[in-house]
């Protein structure tokens, strides 16, 4: 697992990796050395297939030879096709649903077209958007300022300004600083993922829709993470039944490749024409030949009703751990909450061990396998972690000096 890469080169904006990884298959991920881990992060809920899937490698790889990029100037024949699948799919996959699409390489990208879009579509003052506390809608400097985490702002002042925040979860703040003179949007994501995997109330959602639509401010919903199957539905509002006014997503998308979206009910998308918003790589060949054989494998294999079985056994799983005293999230984006902190050390033990996970909080870990994952898969892990969490607590219960003495 030594990592003898010169990483003088690149900019210090990650910590030094505790692995590098060379070759991927599946679930499983491949070190220089030949070791195999079993990836049960997919690169933050990215992977959804798993890697170098071959229909997906077999894509990109025939439009490689095709045509990769012609820029926006011209078109090509992916972009209304991927499109309209994304439109049927937030439709629940029958019929479409009559929006349109933006495409951009990042969810930050896709974020900050729907941050433009909304302030395009209210027109005059009305430019203010809400978010949430604890919220992560991306770096660049519009999404950051979304963004409800402070101590990632703070190197970055002055933000943009024209954004509130509001505790997630709360009916009440949002409905006080939901001025319909001033606020254009409001950005939510239906699940926090980099929060935590926070769930929302079971009505929250639906309020925040009925709030909306009186105060004739869009509602925008952050699927990056949740979206395209990850939570047992195409994306995580379905679940509630809601119908939102903008949809961003971007991870799962290509399976890898860089490529994200803004879907936008069409009367919302018409505020934008020509020349309001671009991308030079957004919506190229070569990206979107990736999302369109991912989505295909994705229909073909019934990702939403998979994460939901695997989900729920992973779930069962976690919660019978010890040291687990909850679980929460929603399909296969998953979080256990530990009884004490040890979610960092955890996940370096399970990292020896041969398992990706992520302490998503210090007293939390994610967890987010491919949505083809077996029950093989989901029962090794199981035992990786049962084995790590128990000597945890074990350590805490009896610790042991560096000198094998007590301390």
């Amino acid at each position: 697992m030594t990592d003898s890469a010169d990483r003088s080169g690149l900019m210090r904006t990650y910590a030094e990796p505790p692995a590098t990884f060379v070759r991927g298959e599946g679930t499983l991920l491949y070190d220089a050395a030949g070791a195999s881990y079993l990836d049960f992060i997919t690169g933050l809920a990215v992977v959804s297939l798993g890697h170098s899937h071959p229909a997906v490698a077999e894509a990109v790889a025939e439009q490689a030879r095709t045509l990769s990029h012609v820029s926006n100037l011209y078109g090509n024949t992916l972009a209304p096709e991927v499109a309209r699948t994304i439109d049927r799919l937030i439709n629940g996959g029958t019929g479409q649903a009559g929006g349109q699409v933006f495409f951009a390489n990042s969810g930050a990208e896709a974020n900050e077209c729907a941050l433009k879009l909304a302030r395009r579509w209210a027109g005059g003052g009305r430019h203010v958007v809400i978010s949430t506390e604890n919220a992560f809608h991306g770096r660049t400097l519009a999404t950051l300022t979304a963004t409800g985490q402070p101590d990632k702002q703070a190197a970055f002042l002055p933000l943009p300004e024209g954004f509130v925040h509001v505790p997630y979860d709360d009916v009440a703040a949002l409905d006080k600083a939901l001025d319909p003179g001033t606020v254009a949007a409001v950005l939510l994501e239906p699940i926090q993922g980099e929060g935590g995997v926070v769930v929302p109330s079971s009505d929250y959602l639906g309020v925040v829709r009925a709030l909306c639509s009186e105060r004739n401010a869009l509602l925008m919903l952050d699927e990056i993470q949740t979206g395209l199957g990850r939570t047992g539905h195409w994306f995580a509002f379905q679940a509630q039944g809601l119908q939102p006014d903008v949809v961003t997503m971007a991870k799962a998308l290509g399976n890898g490749m860089p490529v994200g979206a803004c879907w936008a009910r069409a009367e919302v998308a018409a505020a934008f024409g020509p020349g309001d918003h671009g991308s030079t790589f957004g919506g190229q060949p070569l990206a979107l030949a990736a999302a369109r054989a991912t989505l295909a494998v994705m229909e073909a294999e019934d990702v939403c009703g998979r994460a939901r079985a695997a989900g729920a056994r992973l779930a069962d799983g976690l919660r019978a751990l010890p040291g687990v005293v909850s679980v929460r999230g929603a399909g296969l984006l998953l979080a256990a909450q530990l009884e004490t902190p040890v979610a960092k050390d955890a996940a370096a033990a399970a990292l020896a061990r041969g398992l990706l996970v992520n302490a998503v909080r210090p007293d939390a870990v994610r967890v987010a396998p491919p949505l083809l994952v077996s029950d093989a898969d989901i029962d090794t892990a199981l035992t990786i972690l049962r084995d790590i969490l128990s000597d945890a607590l074990q350590t805490r219960a009896d610790p042991v000096g560096a000198d094998g003495g007590r301390e």
